[in-house]
């Protein structure tokens, strides 16, 4: 009741602020699976969990519709779009697109292969399958490499386009991460890949990352074909029509 009735009195400014925190708060929570796809939220659920008003629970919800992670129901609150085949699929190829891209870039510009090391650190902690917390660490050391690749670049626009990416794609790979150890592969990709950068040598650079995009997208997609439930998560079949998530 306190947080709502700040909510309430807080100029528009405080309001935005309150409703940029829990915007990343429930976004965090629909890209690591804590909640689920599927699954049916309310306004009054939220604000209760996050400790605020619904005012910047809304806010934040309209937001996540644009993103397309939740959509309205009816006198029902709010449902966590589902993971679907096409939107994987889609996401992977524009990863097959934009990321050679970016370690092109990066690698022509100079990357600070000193930096990509530190950050691969996080990486060689390895994960293990279907334990939430070392998977949630593991990808965001992971991400955190490749948006530096990205950075690196010197394209704010493709740096942002990777970034939604990699949100997405995040969704879906928690869901190989729990049937599947690649800690390993993985870490041999990075070293290869800072190496190949540190040389100059853009085409294998481009090669290692494709790769590395087709060996994930592979391991999300035999998750699914093992057990469409994993994690809780709602797969929803994807449609001839449309690539993009199903209200």
């Amino acid at each position: 009741m306190a947080a709502k009735a700040a909510a309430k009195r807080a100029s528009g400014g405080e309001v935005l602020n309150l409703g940029d925190s829990a915007y990343a708060e429930i976004k965090s929570w629909i890209i690591d699976g804590r909640l689920a796809g599927g699954t049916g939220i309310s306004e009054a659920e939220l604000a209760l969990a996050l400790g605020l008003g619904k005012a910047p629970v809304r806010a934040a919800l309209a937001r996540l519709a644009q993103d397309g992670l939740v959509s309205a129901v009816a006198r029902r609150g709010w449902r966590i779009a589902p993971i679907t085949l096409a939107d994987i699929l889609d996401v992977f190829q524009l990863r097959r697109v934009i990321e050679p891209l970016a370690a092109r870039l990066a690698t022509q510009r100079g990357v600070d292969s000193g930096l990509l090391k530190r950050l691969d650190v996080g990486c060689k902690a390895g994960y293990t399958p279907g334990h939430a917390a070392s998977q949630r660490s593991f990808l965001a050391a992971n991400r955190a490499f490749h948006l530096a690749i990205a950075e690196a670049a010197g394209s704010p626009r493709l740096l942002r386009v990777l970034t939604n990416l990699l949100d997405e794609a995040e969704r879906a790979l928690l869901l190989g991460l729990a049937l599947r150890n690649r800690s390993d592969e993985i870490q041999h990709e990075h070293q290869s890949l800072i190496e190949a950068m540190a040389a100059g040598d853009i085409e294998t650079a481009e090669k290692i990352v494709i790769e590395q995009i087709d060996e994930a997208r592979d391991m999300v997609i035999a998750a699914l074909m093992a057990s469409p439930s994993v994690l809780g998560a709602a797969i929803a079949p994807a449609t001839p029509s449309k690539n993009r998530i199903e209200a």
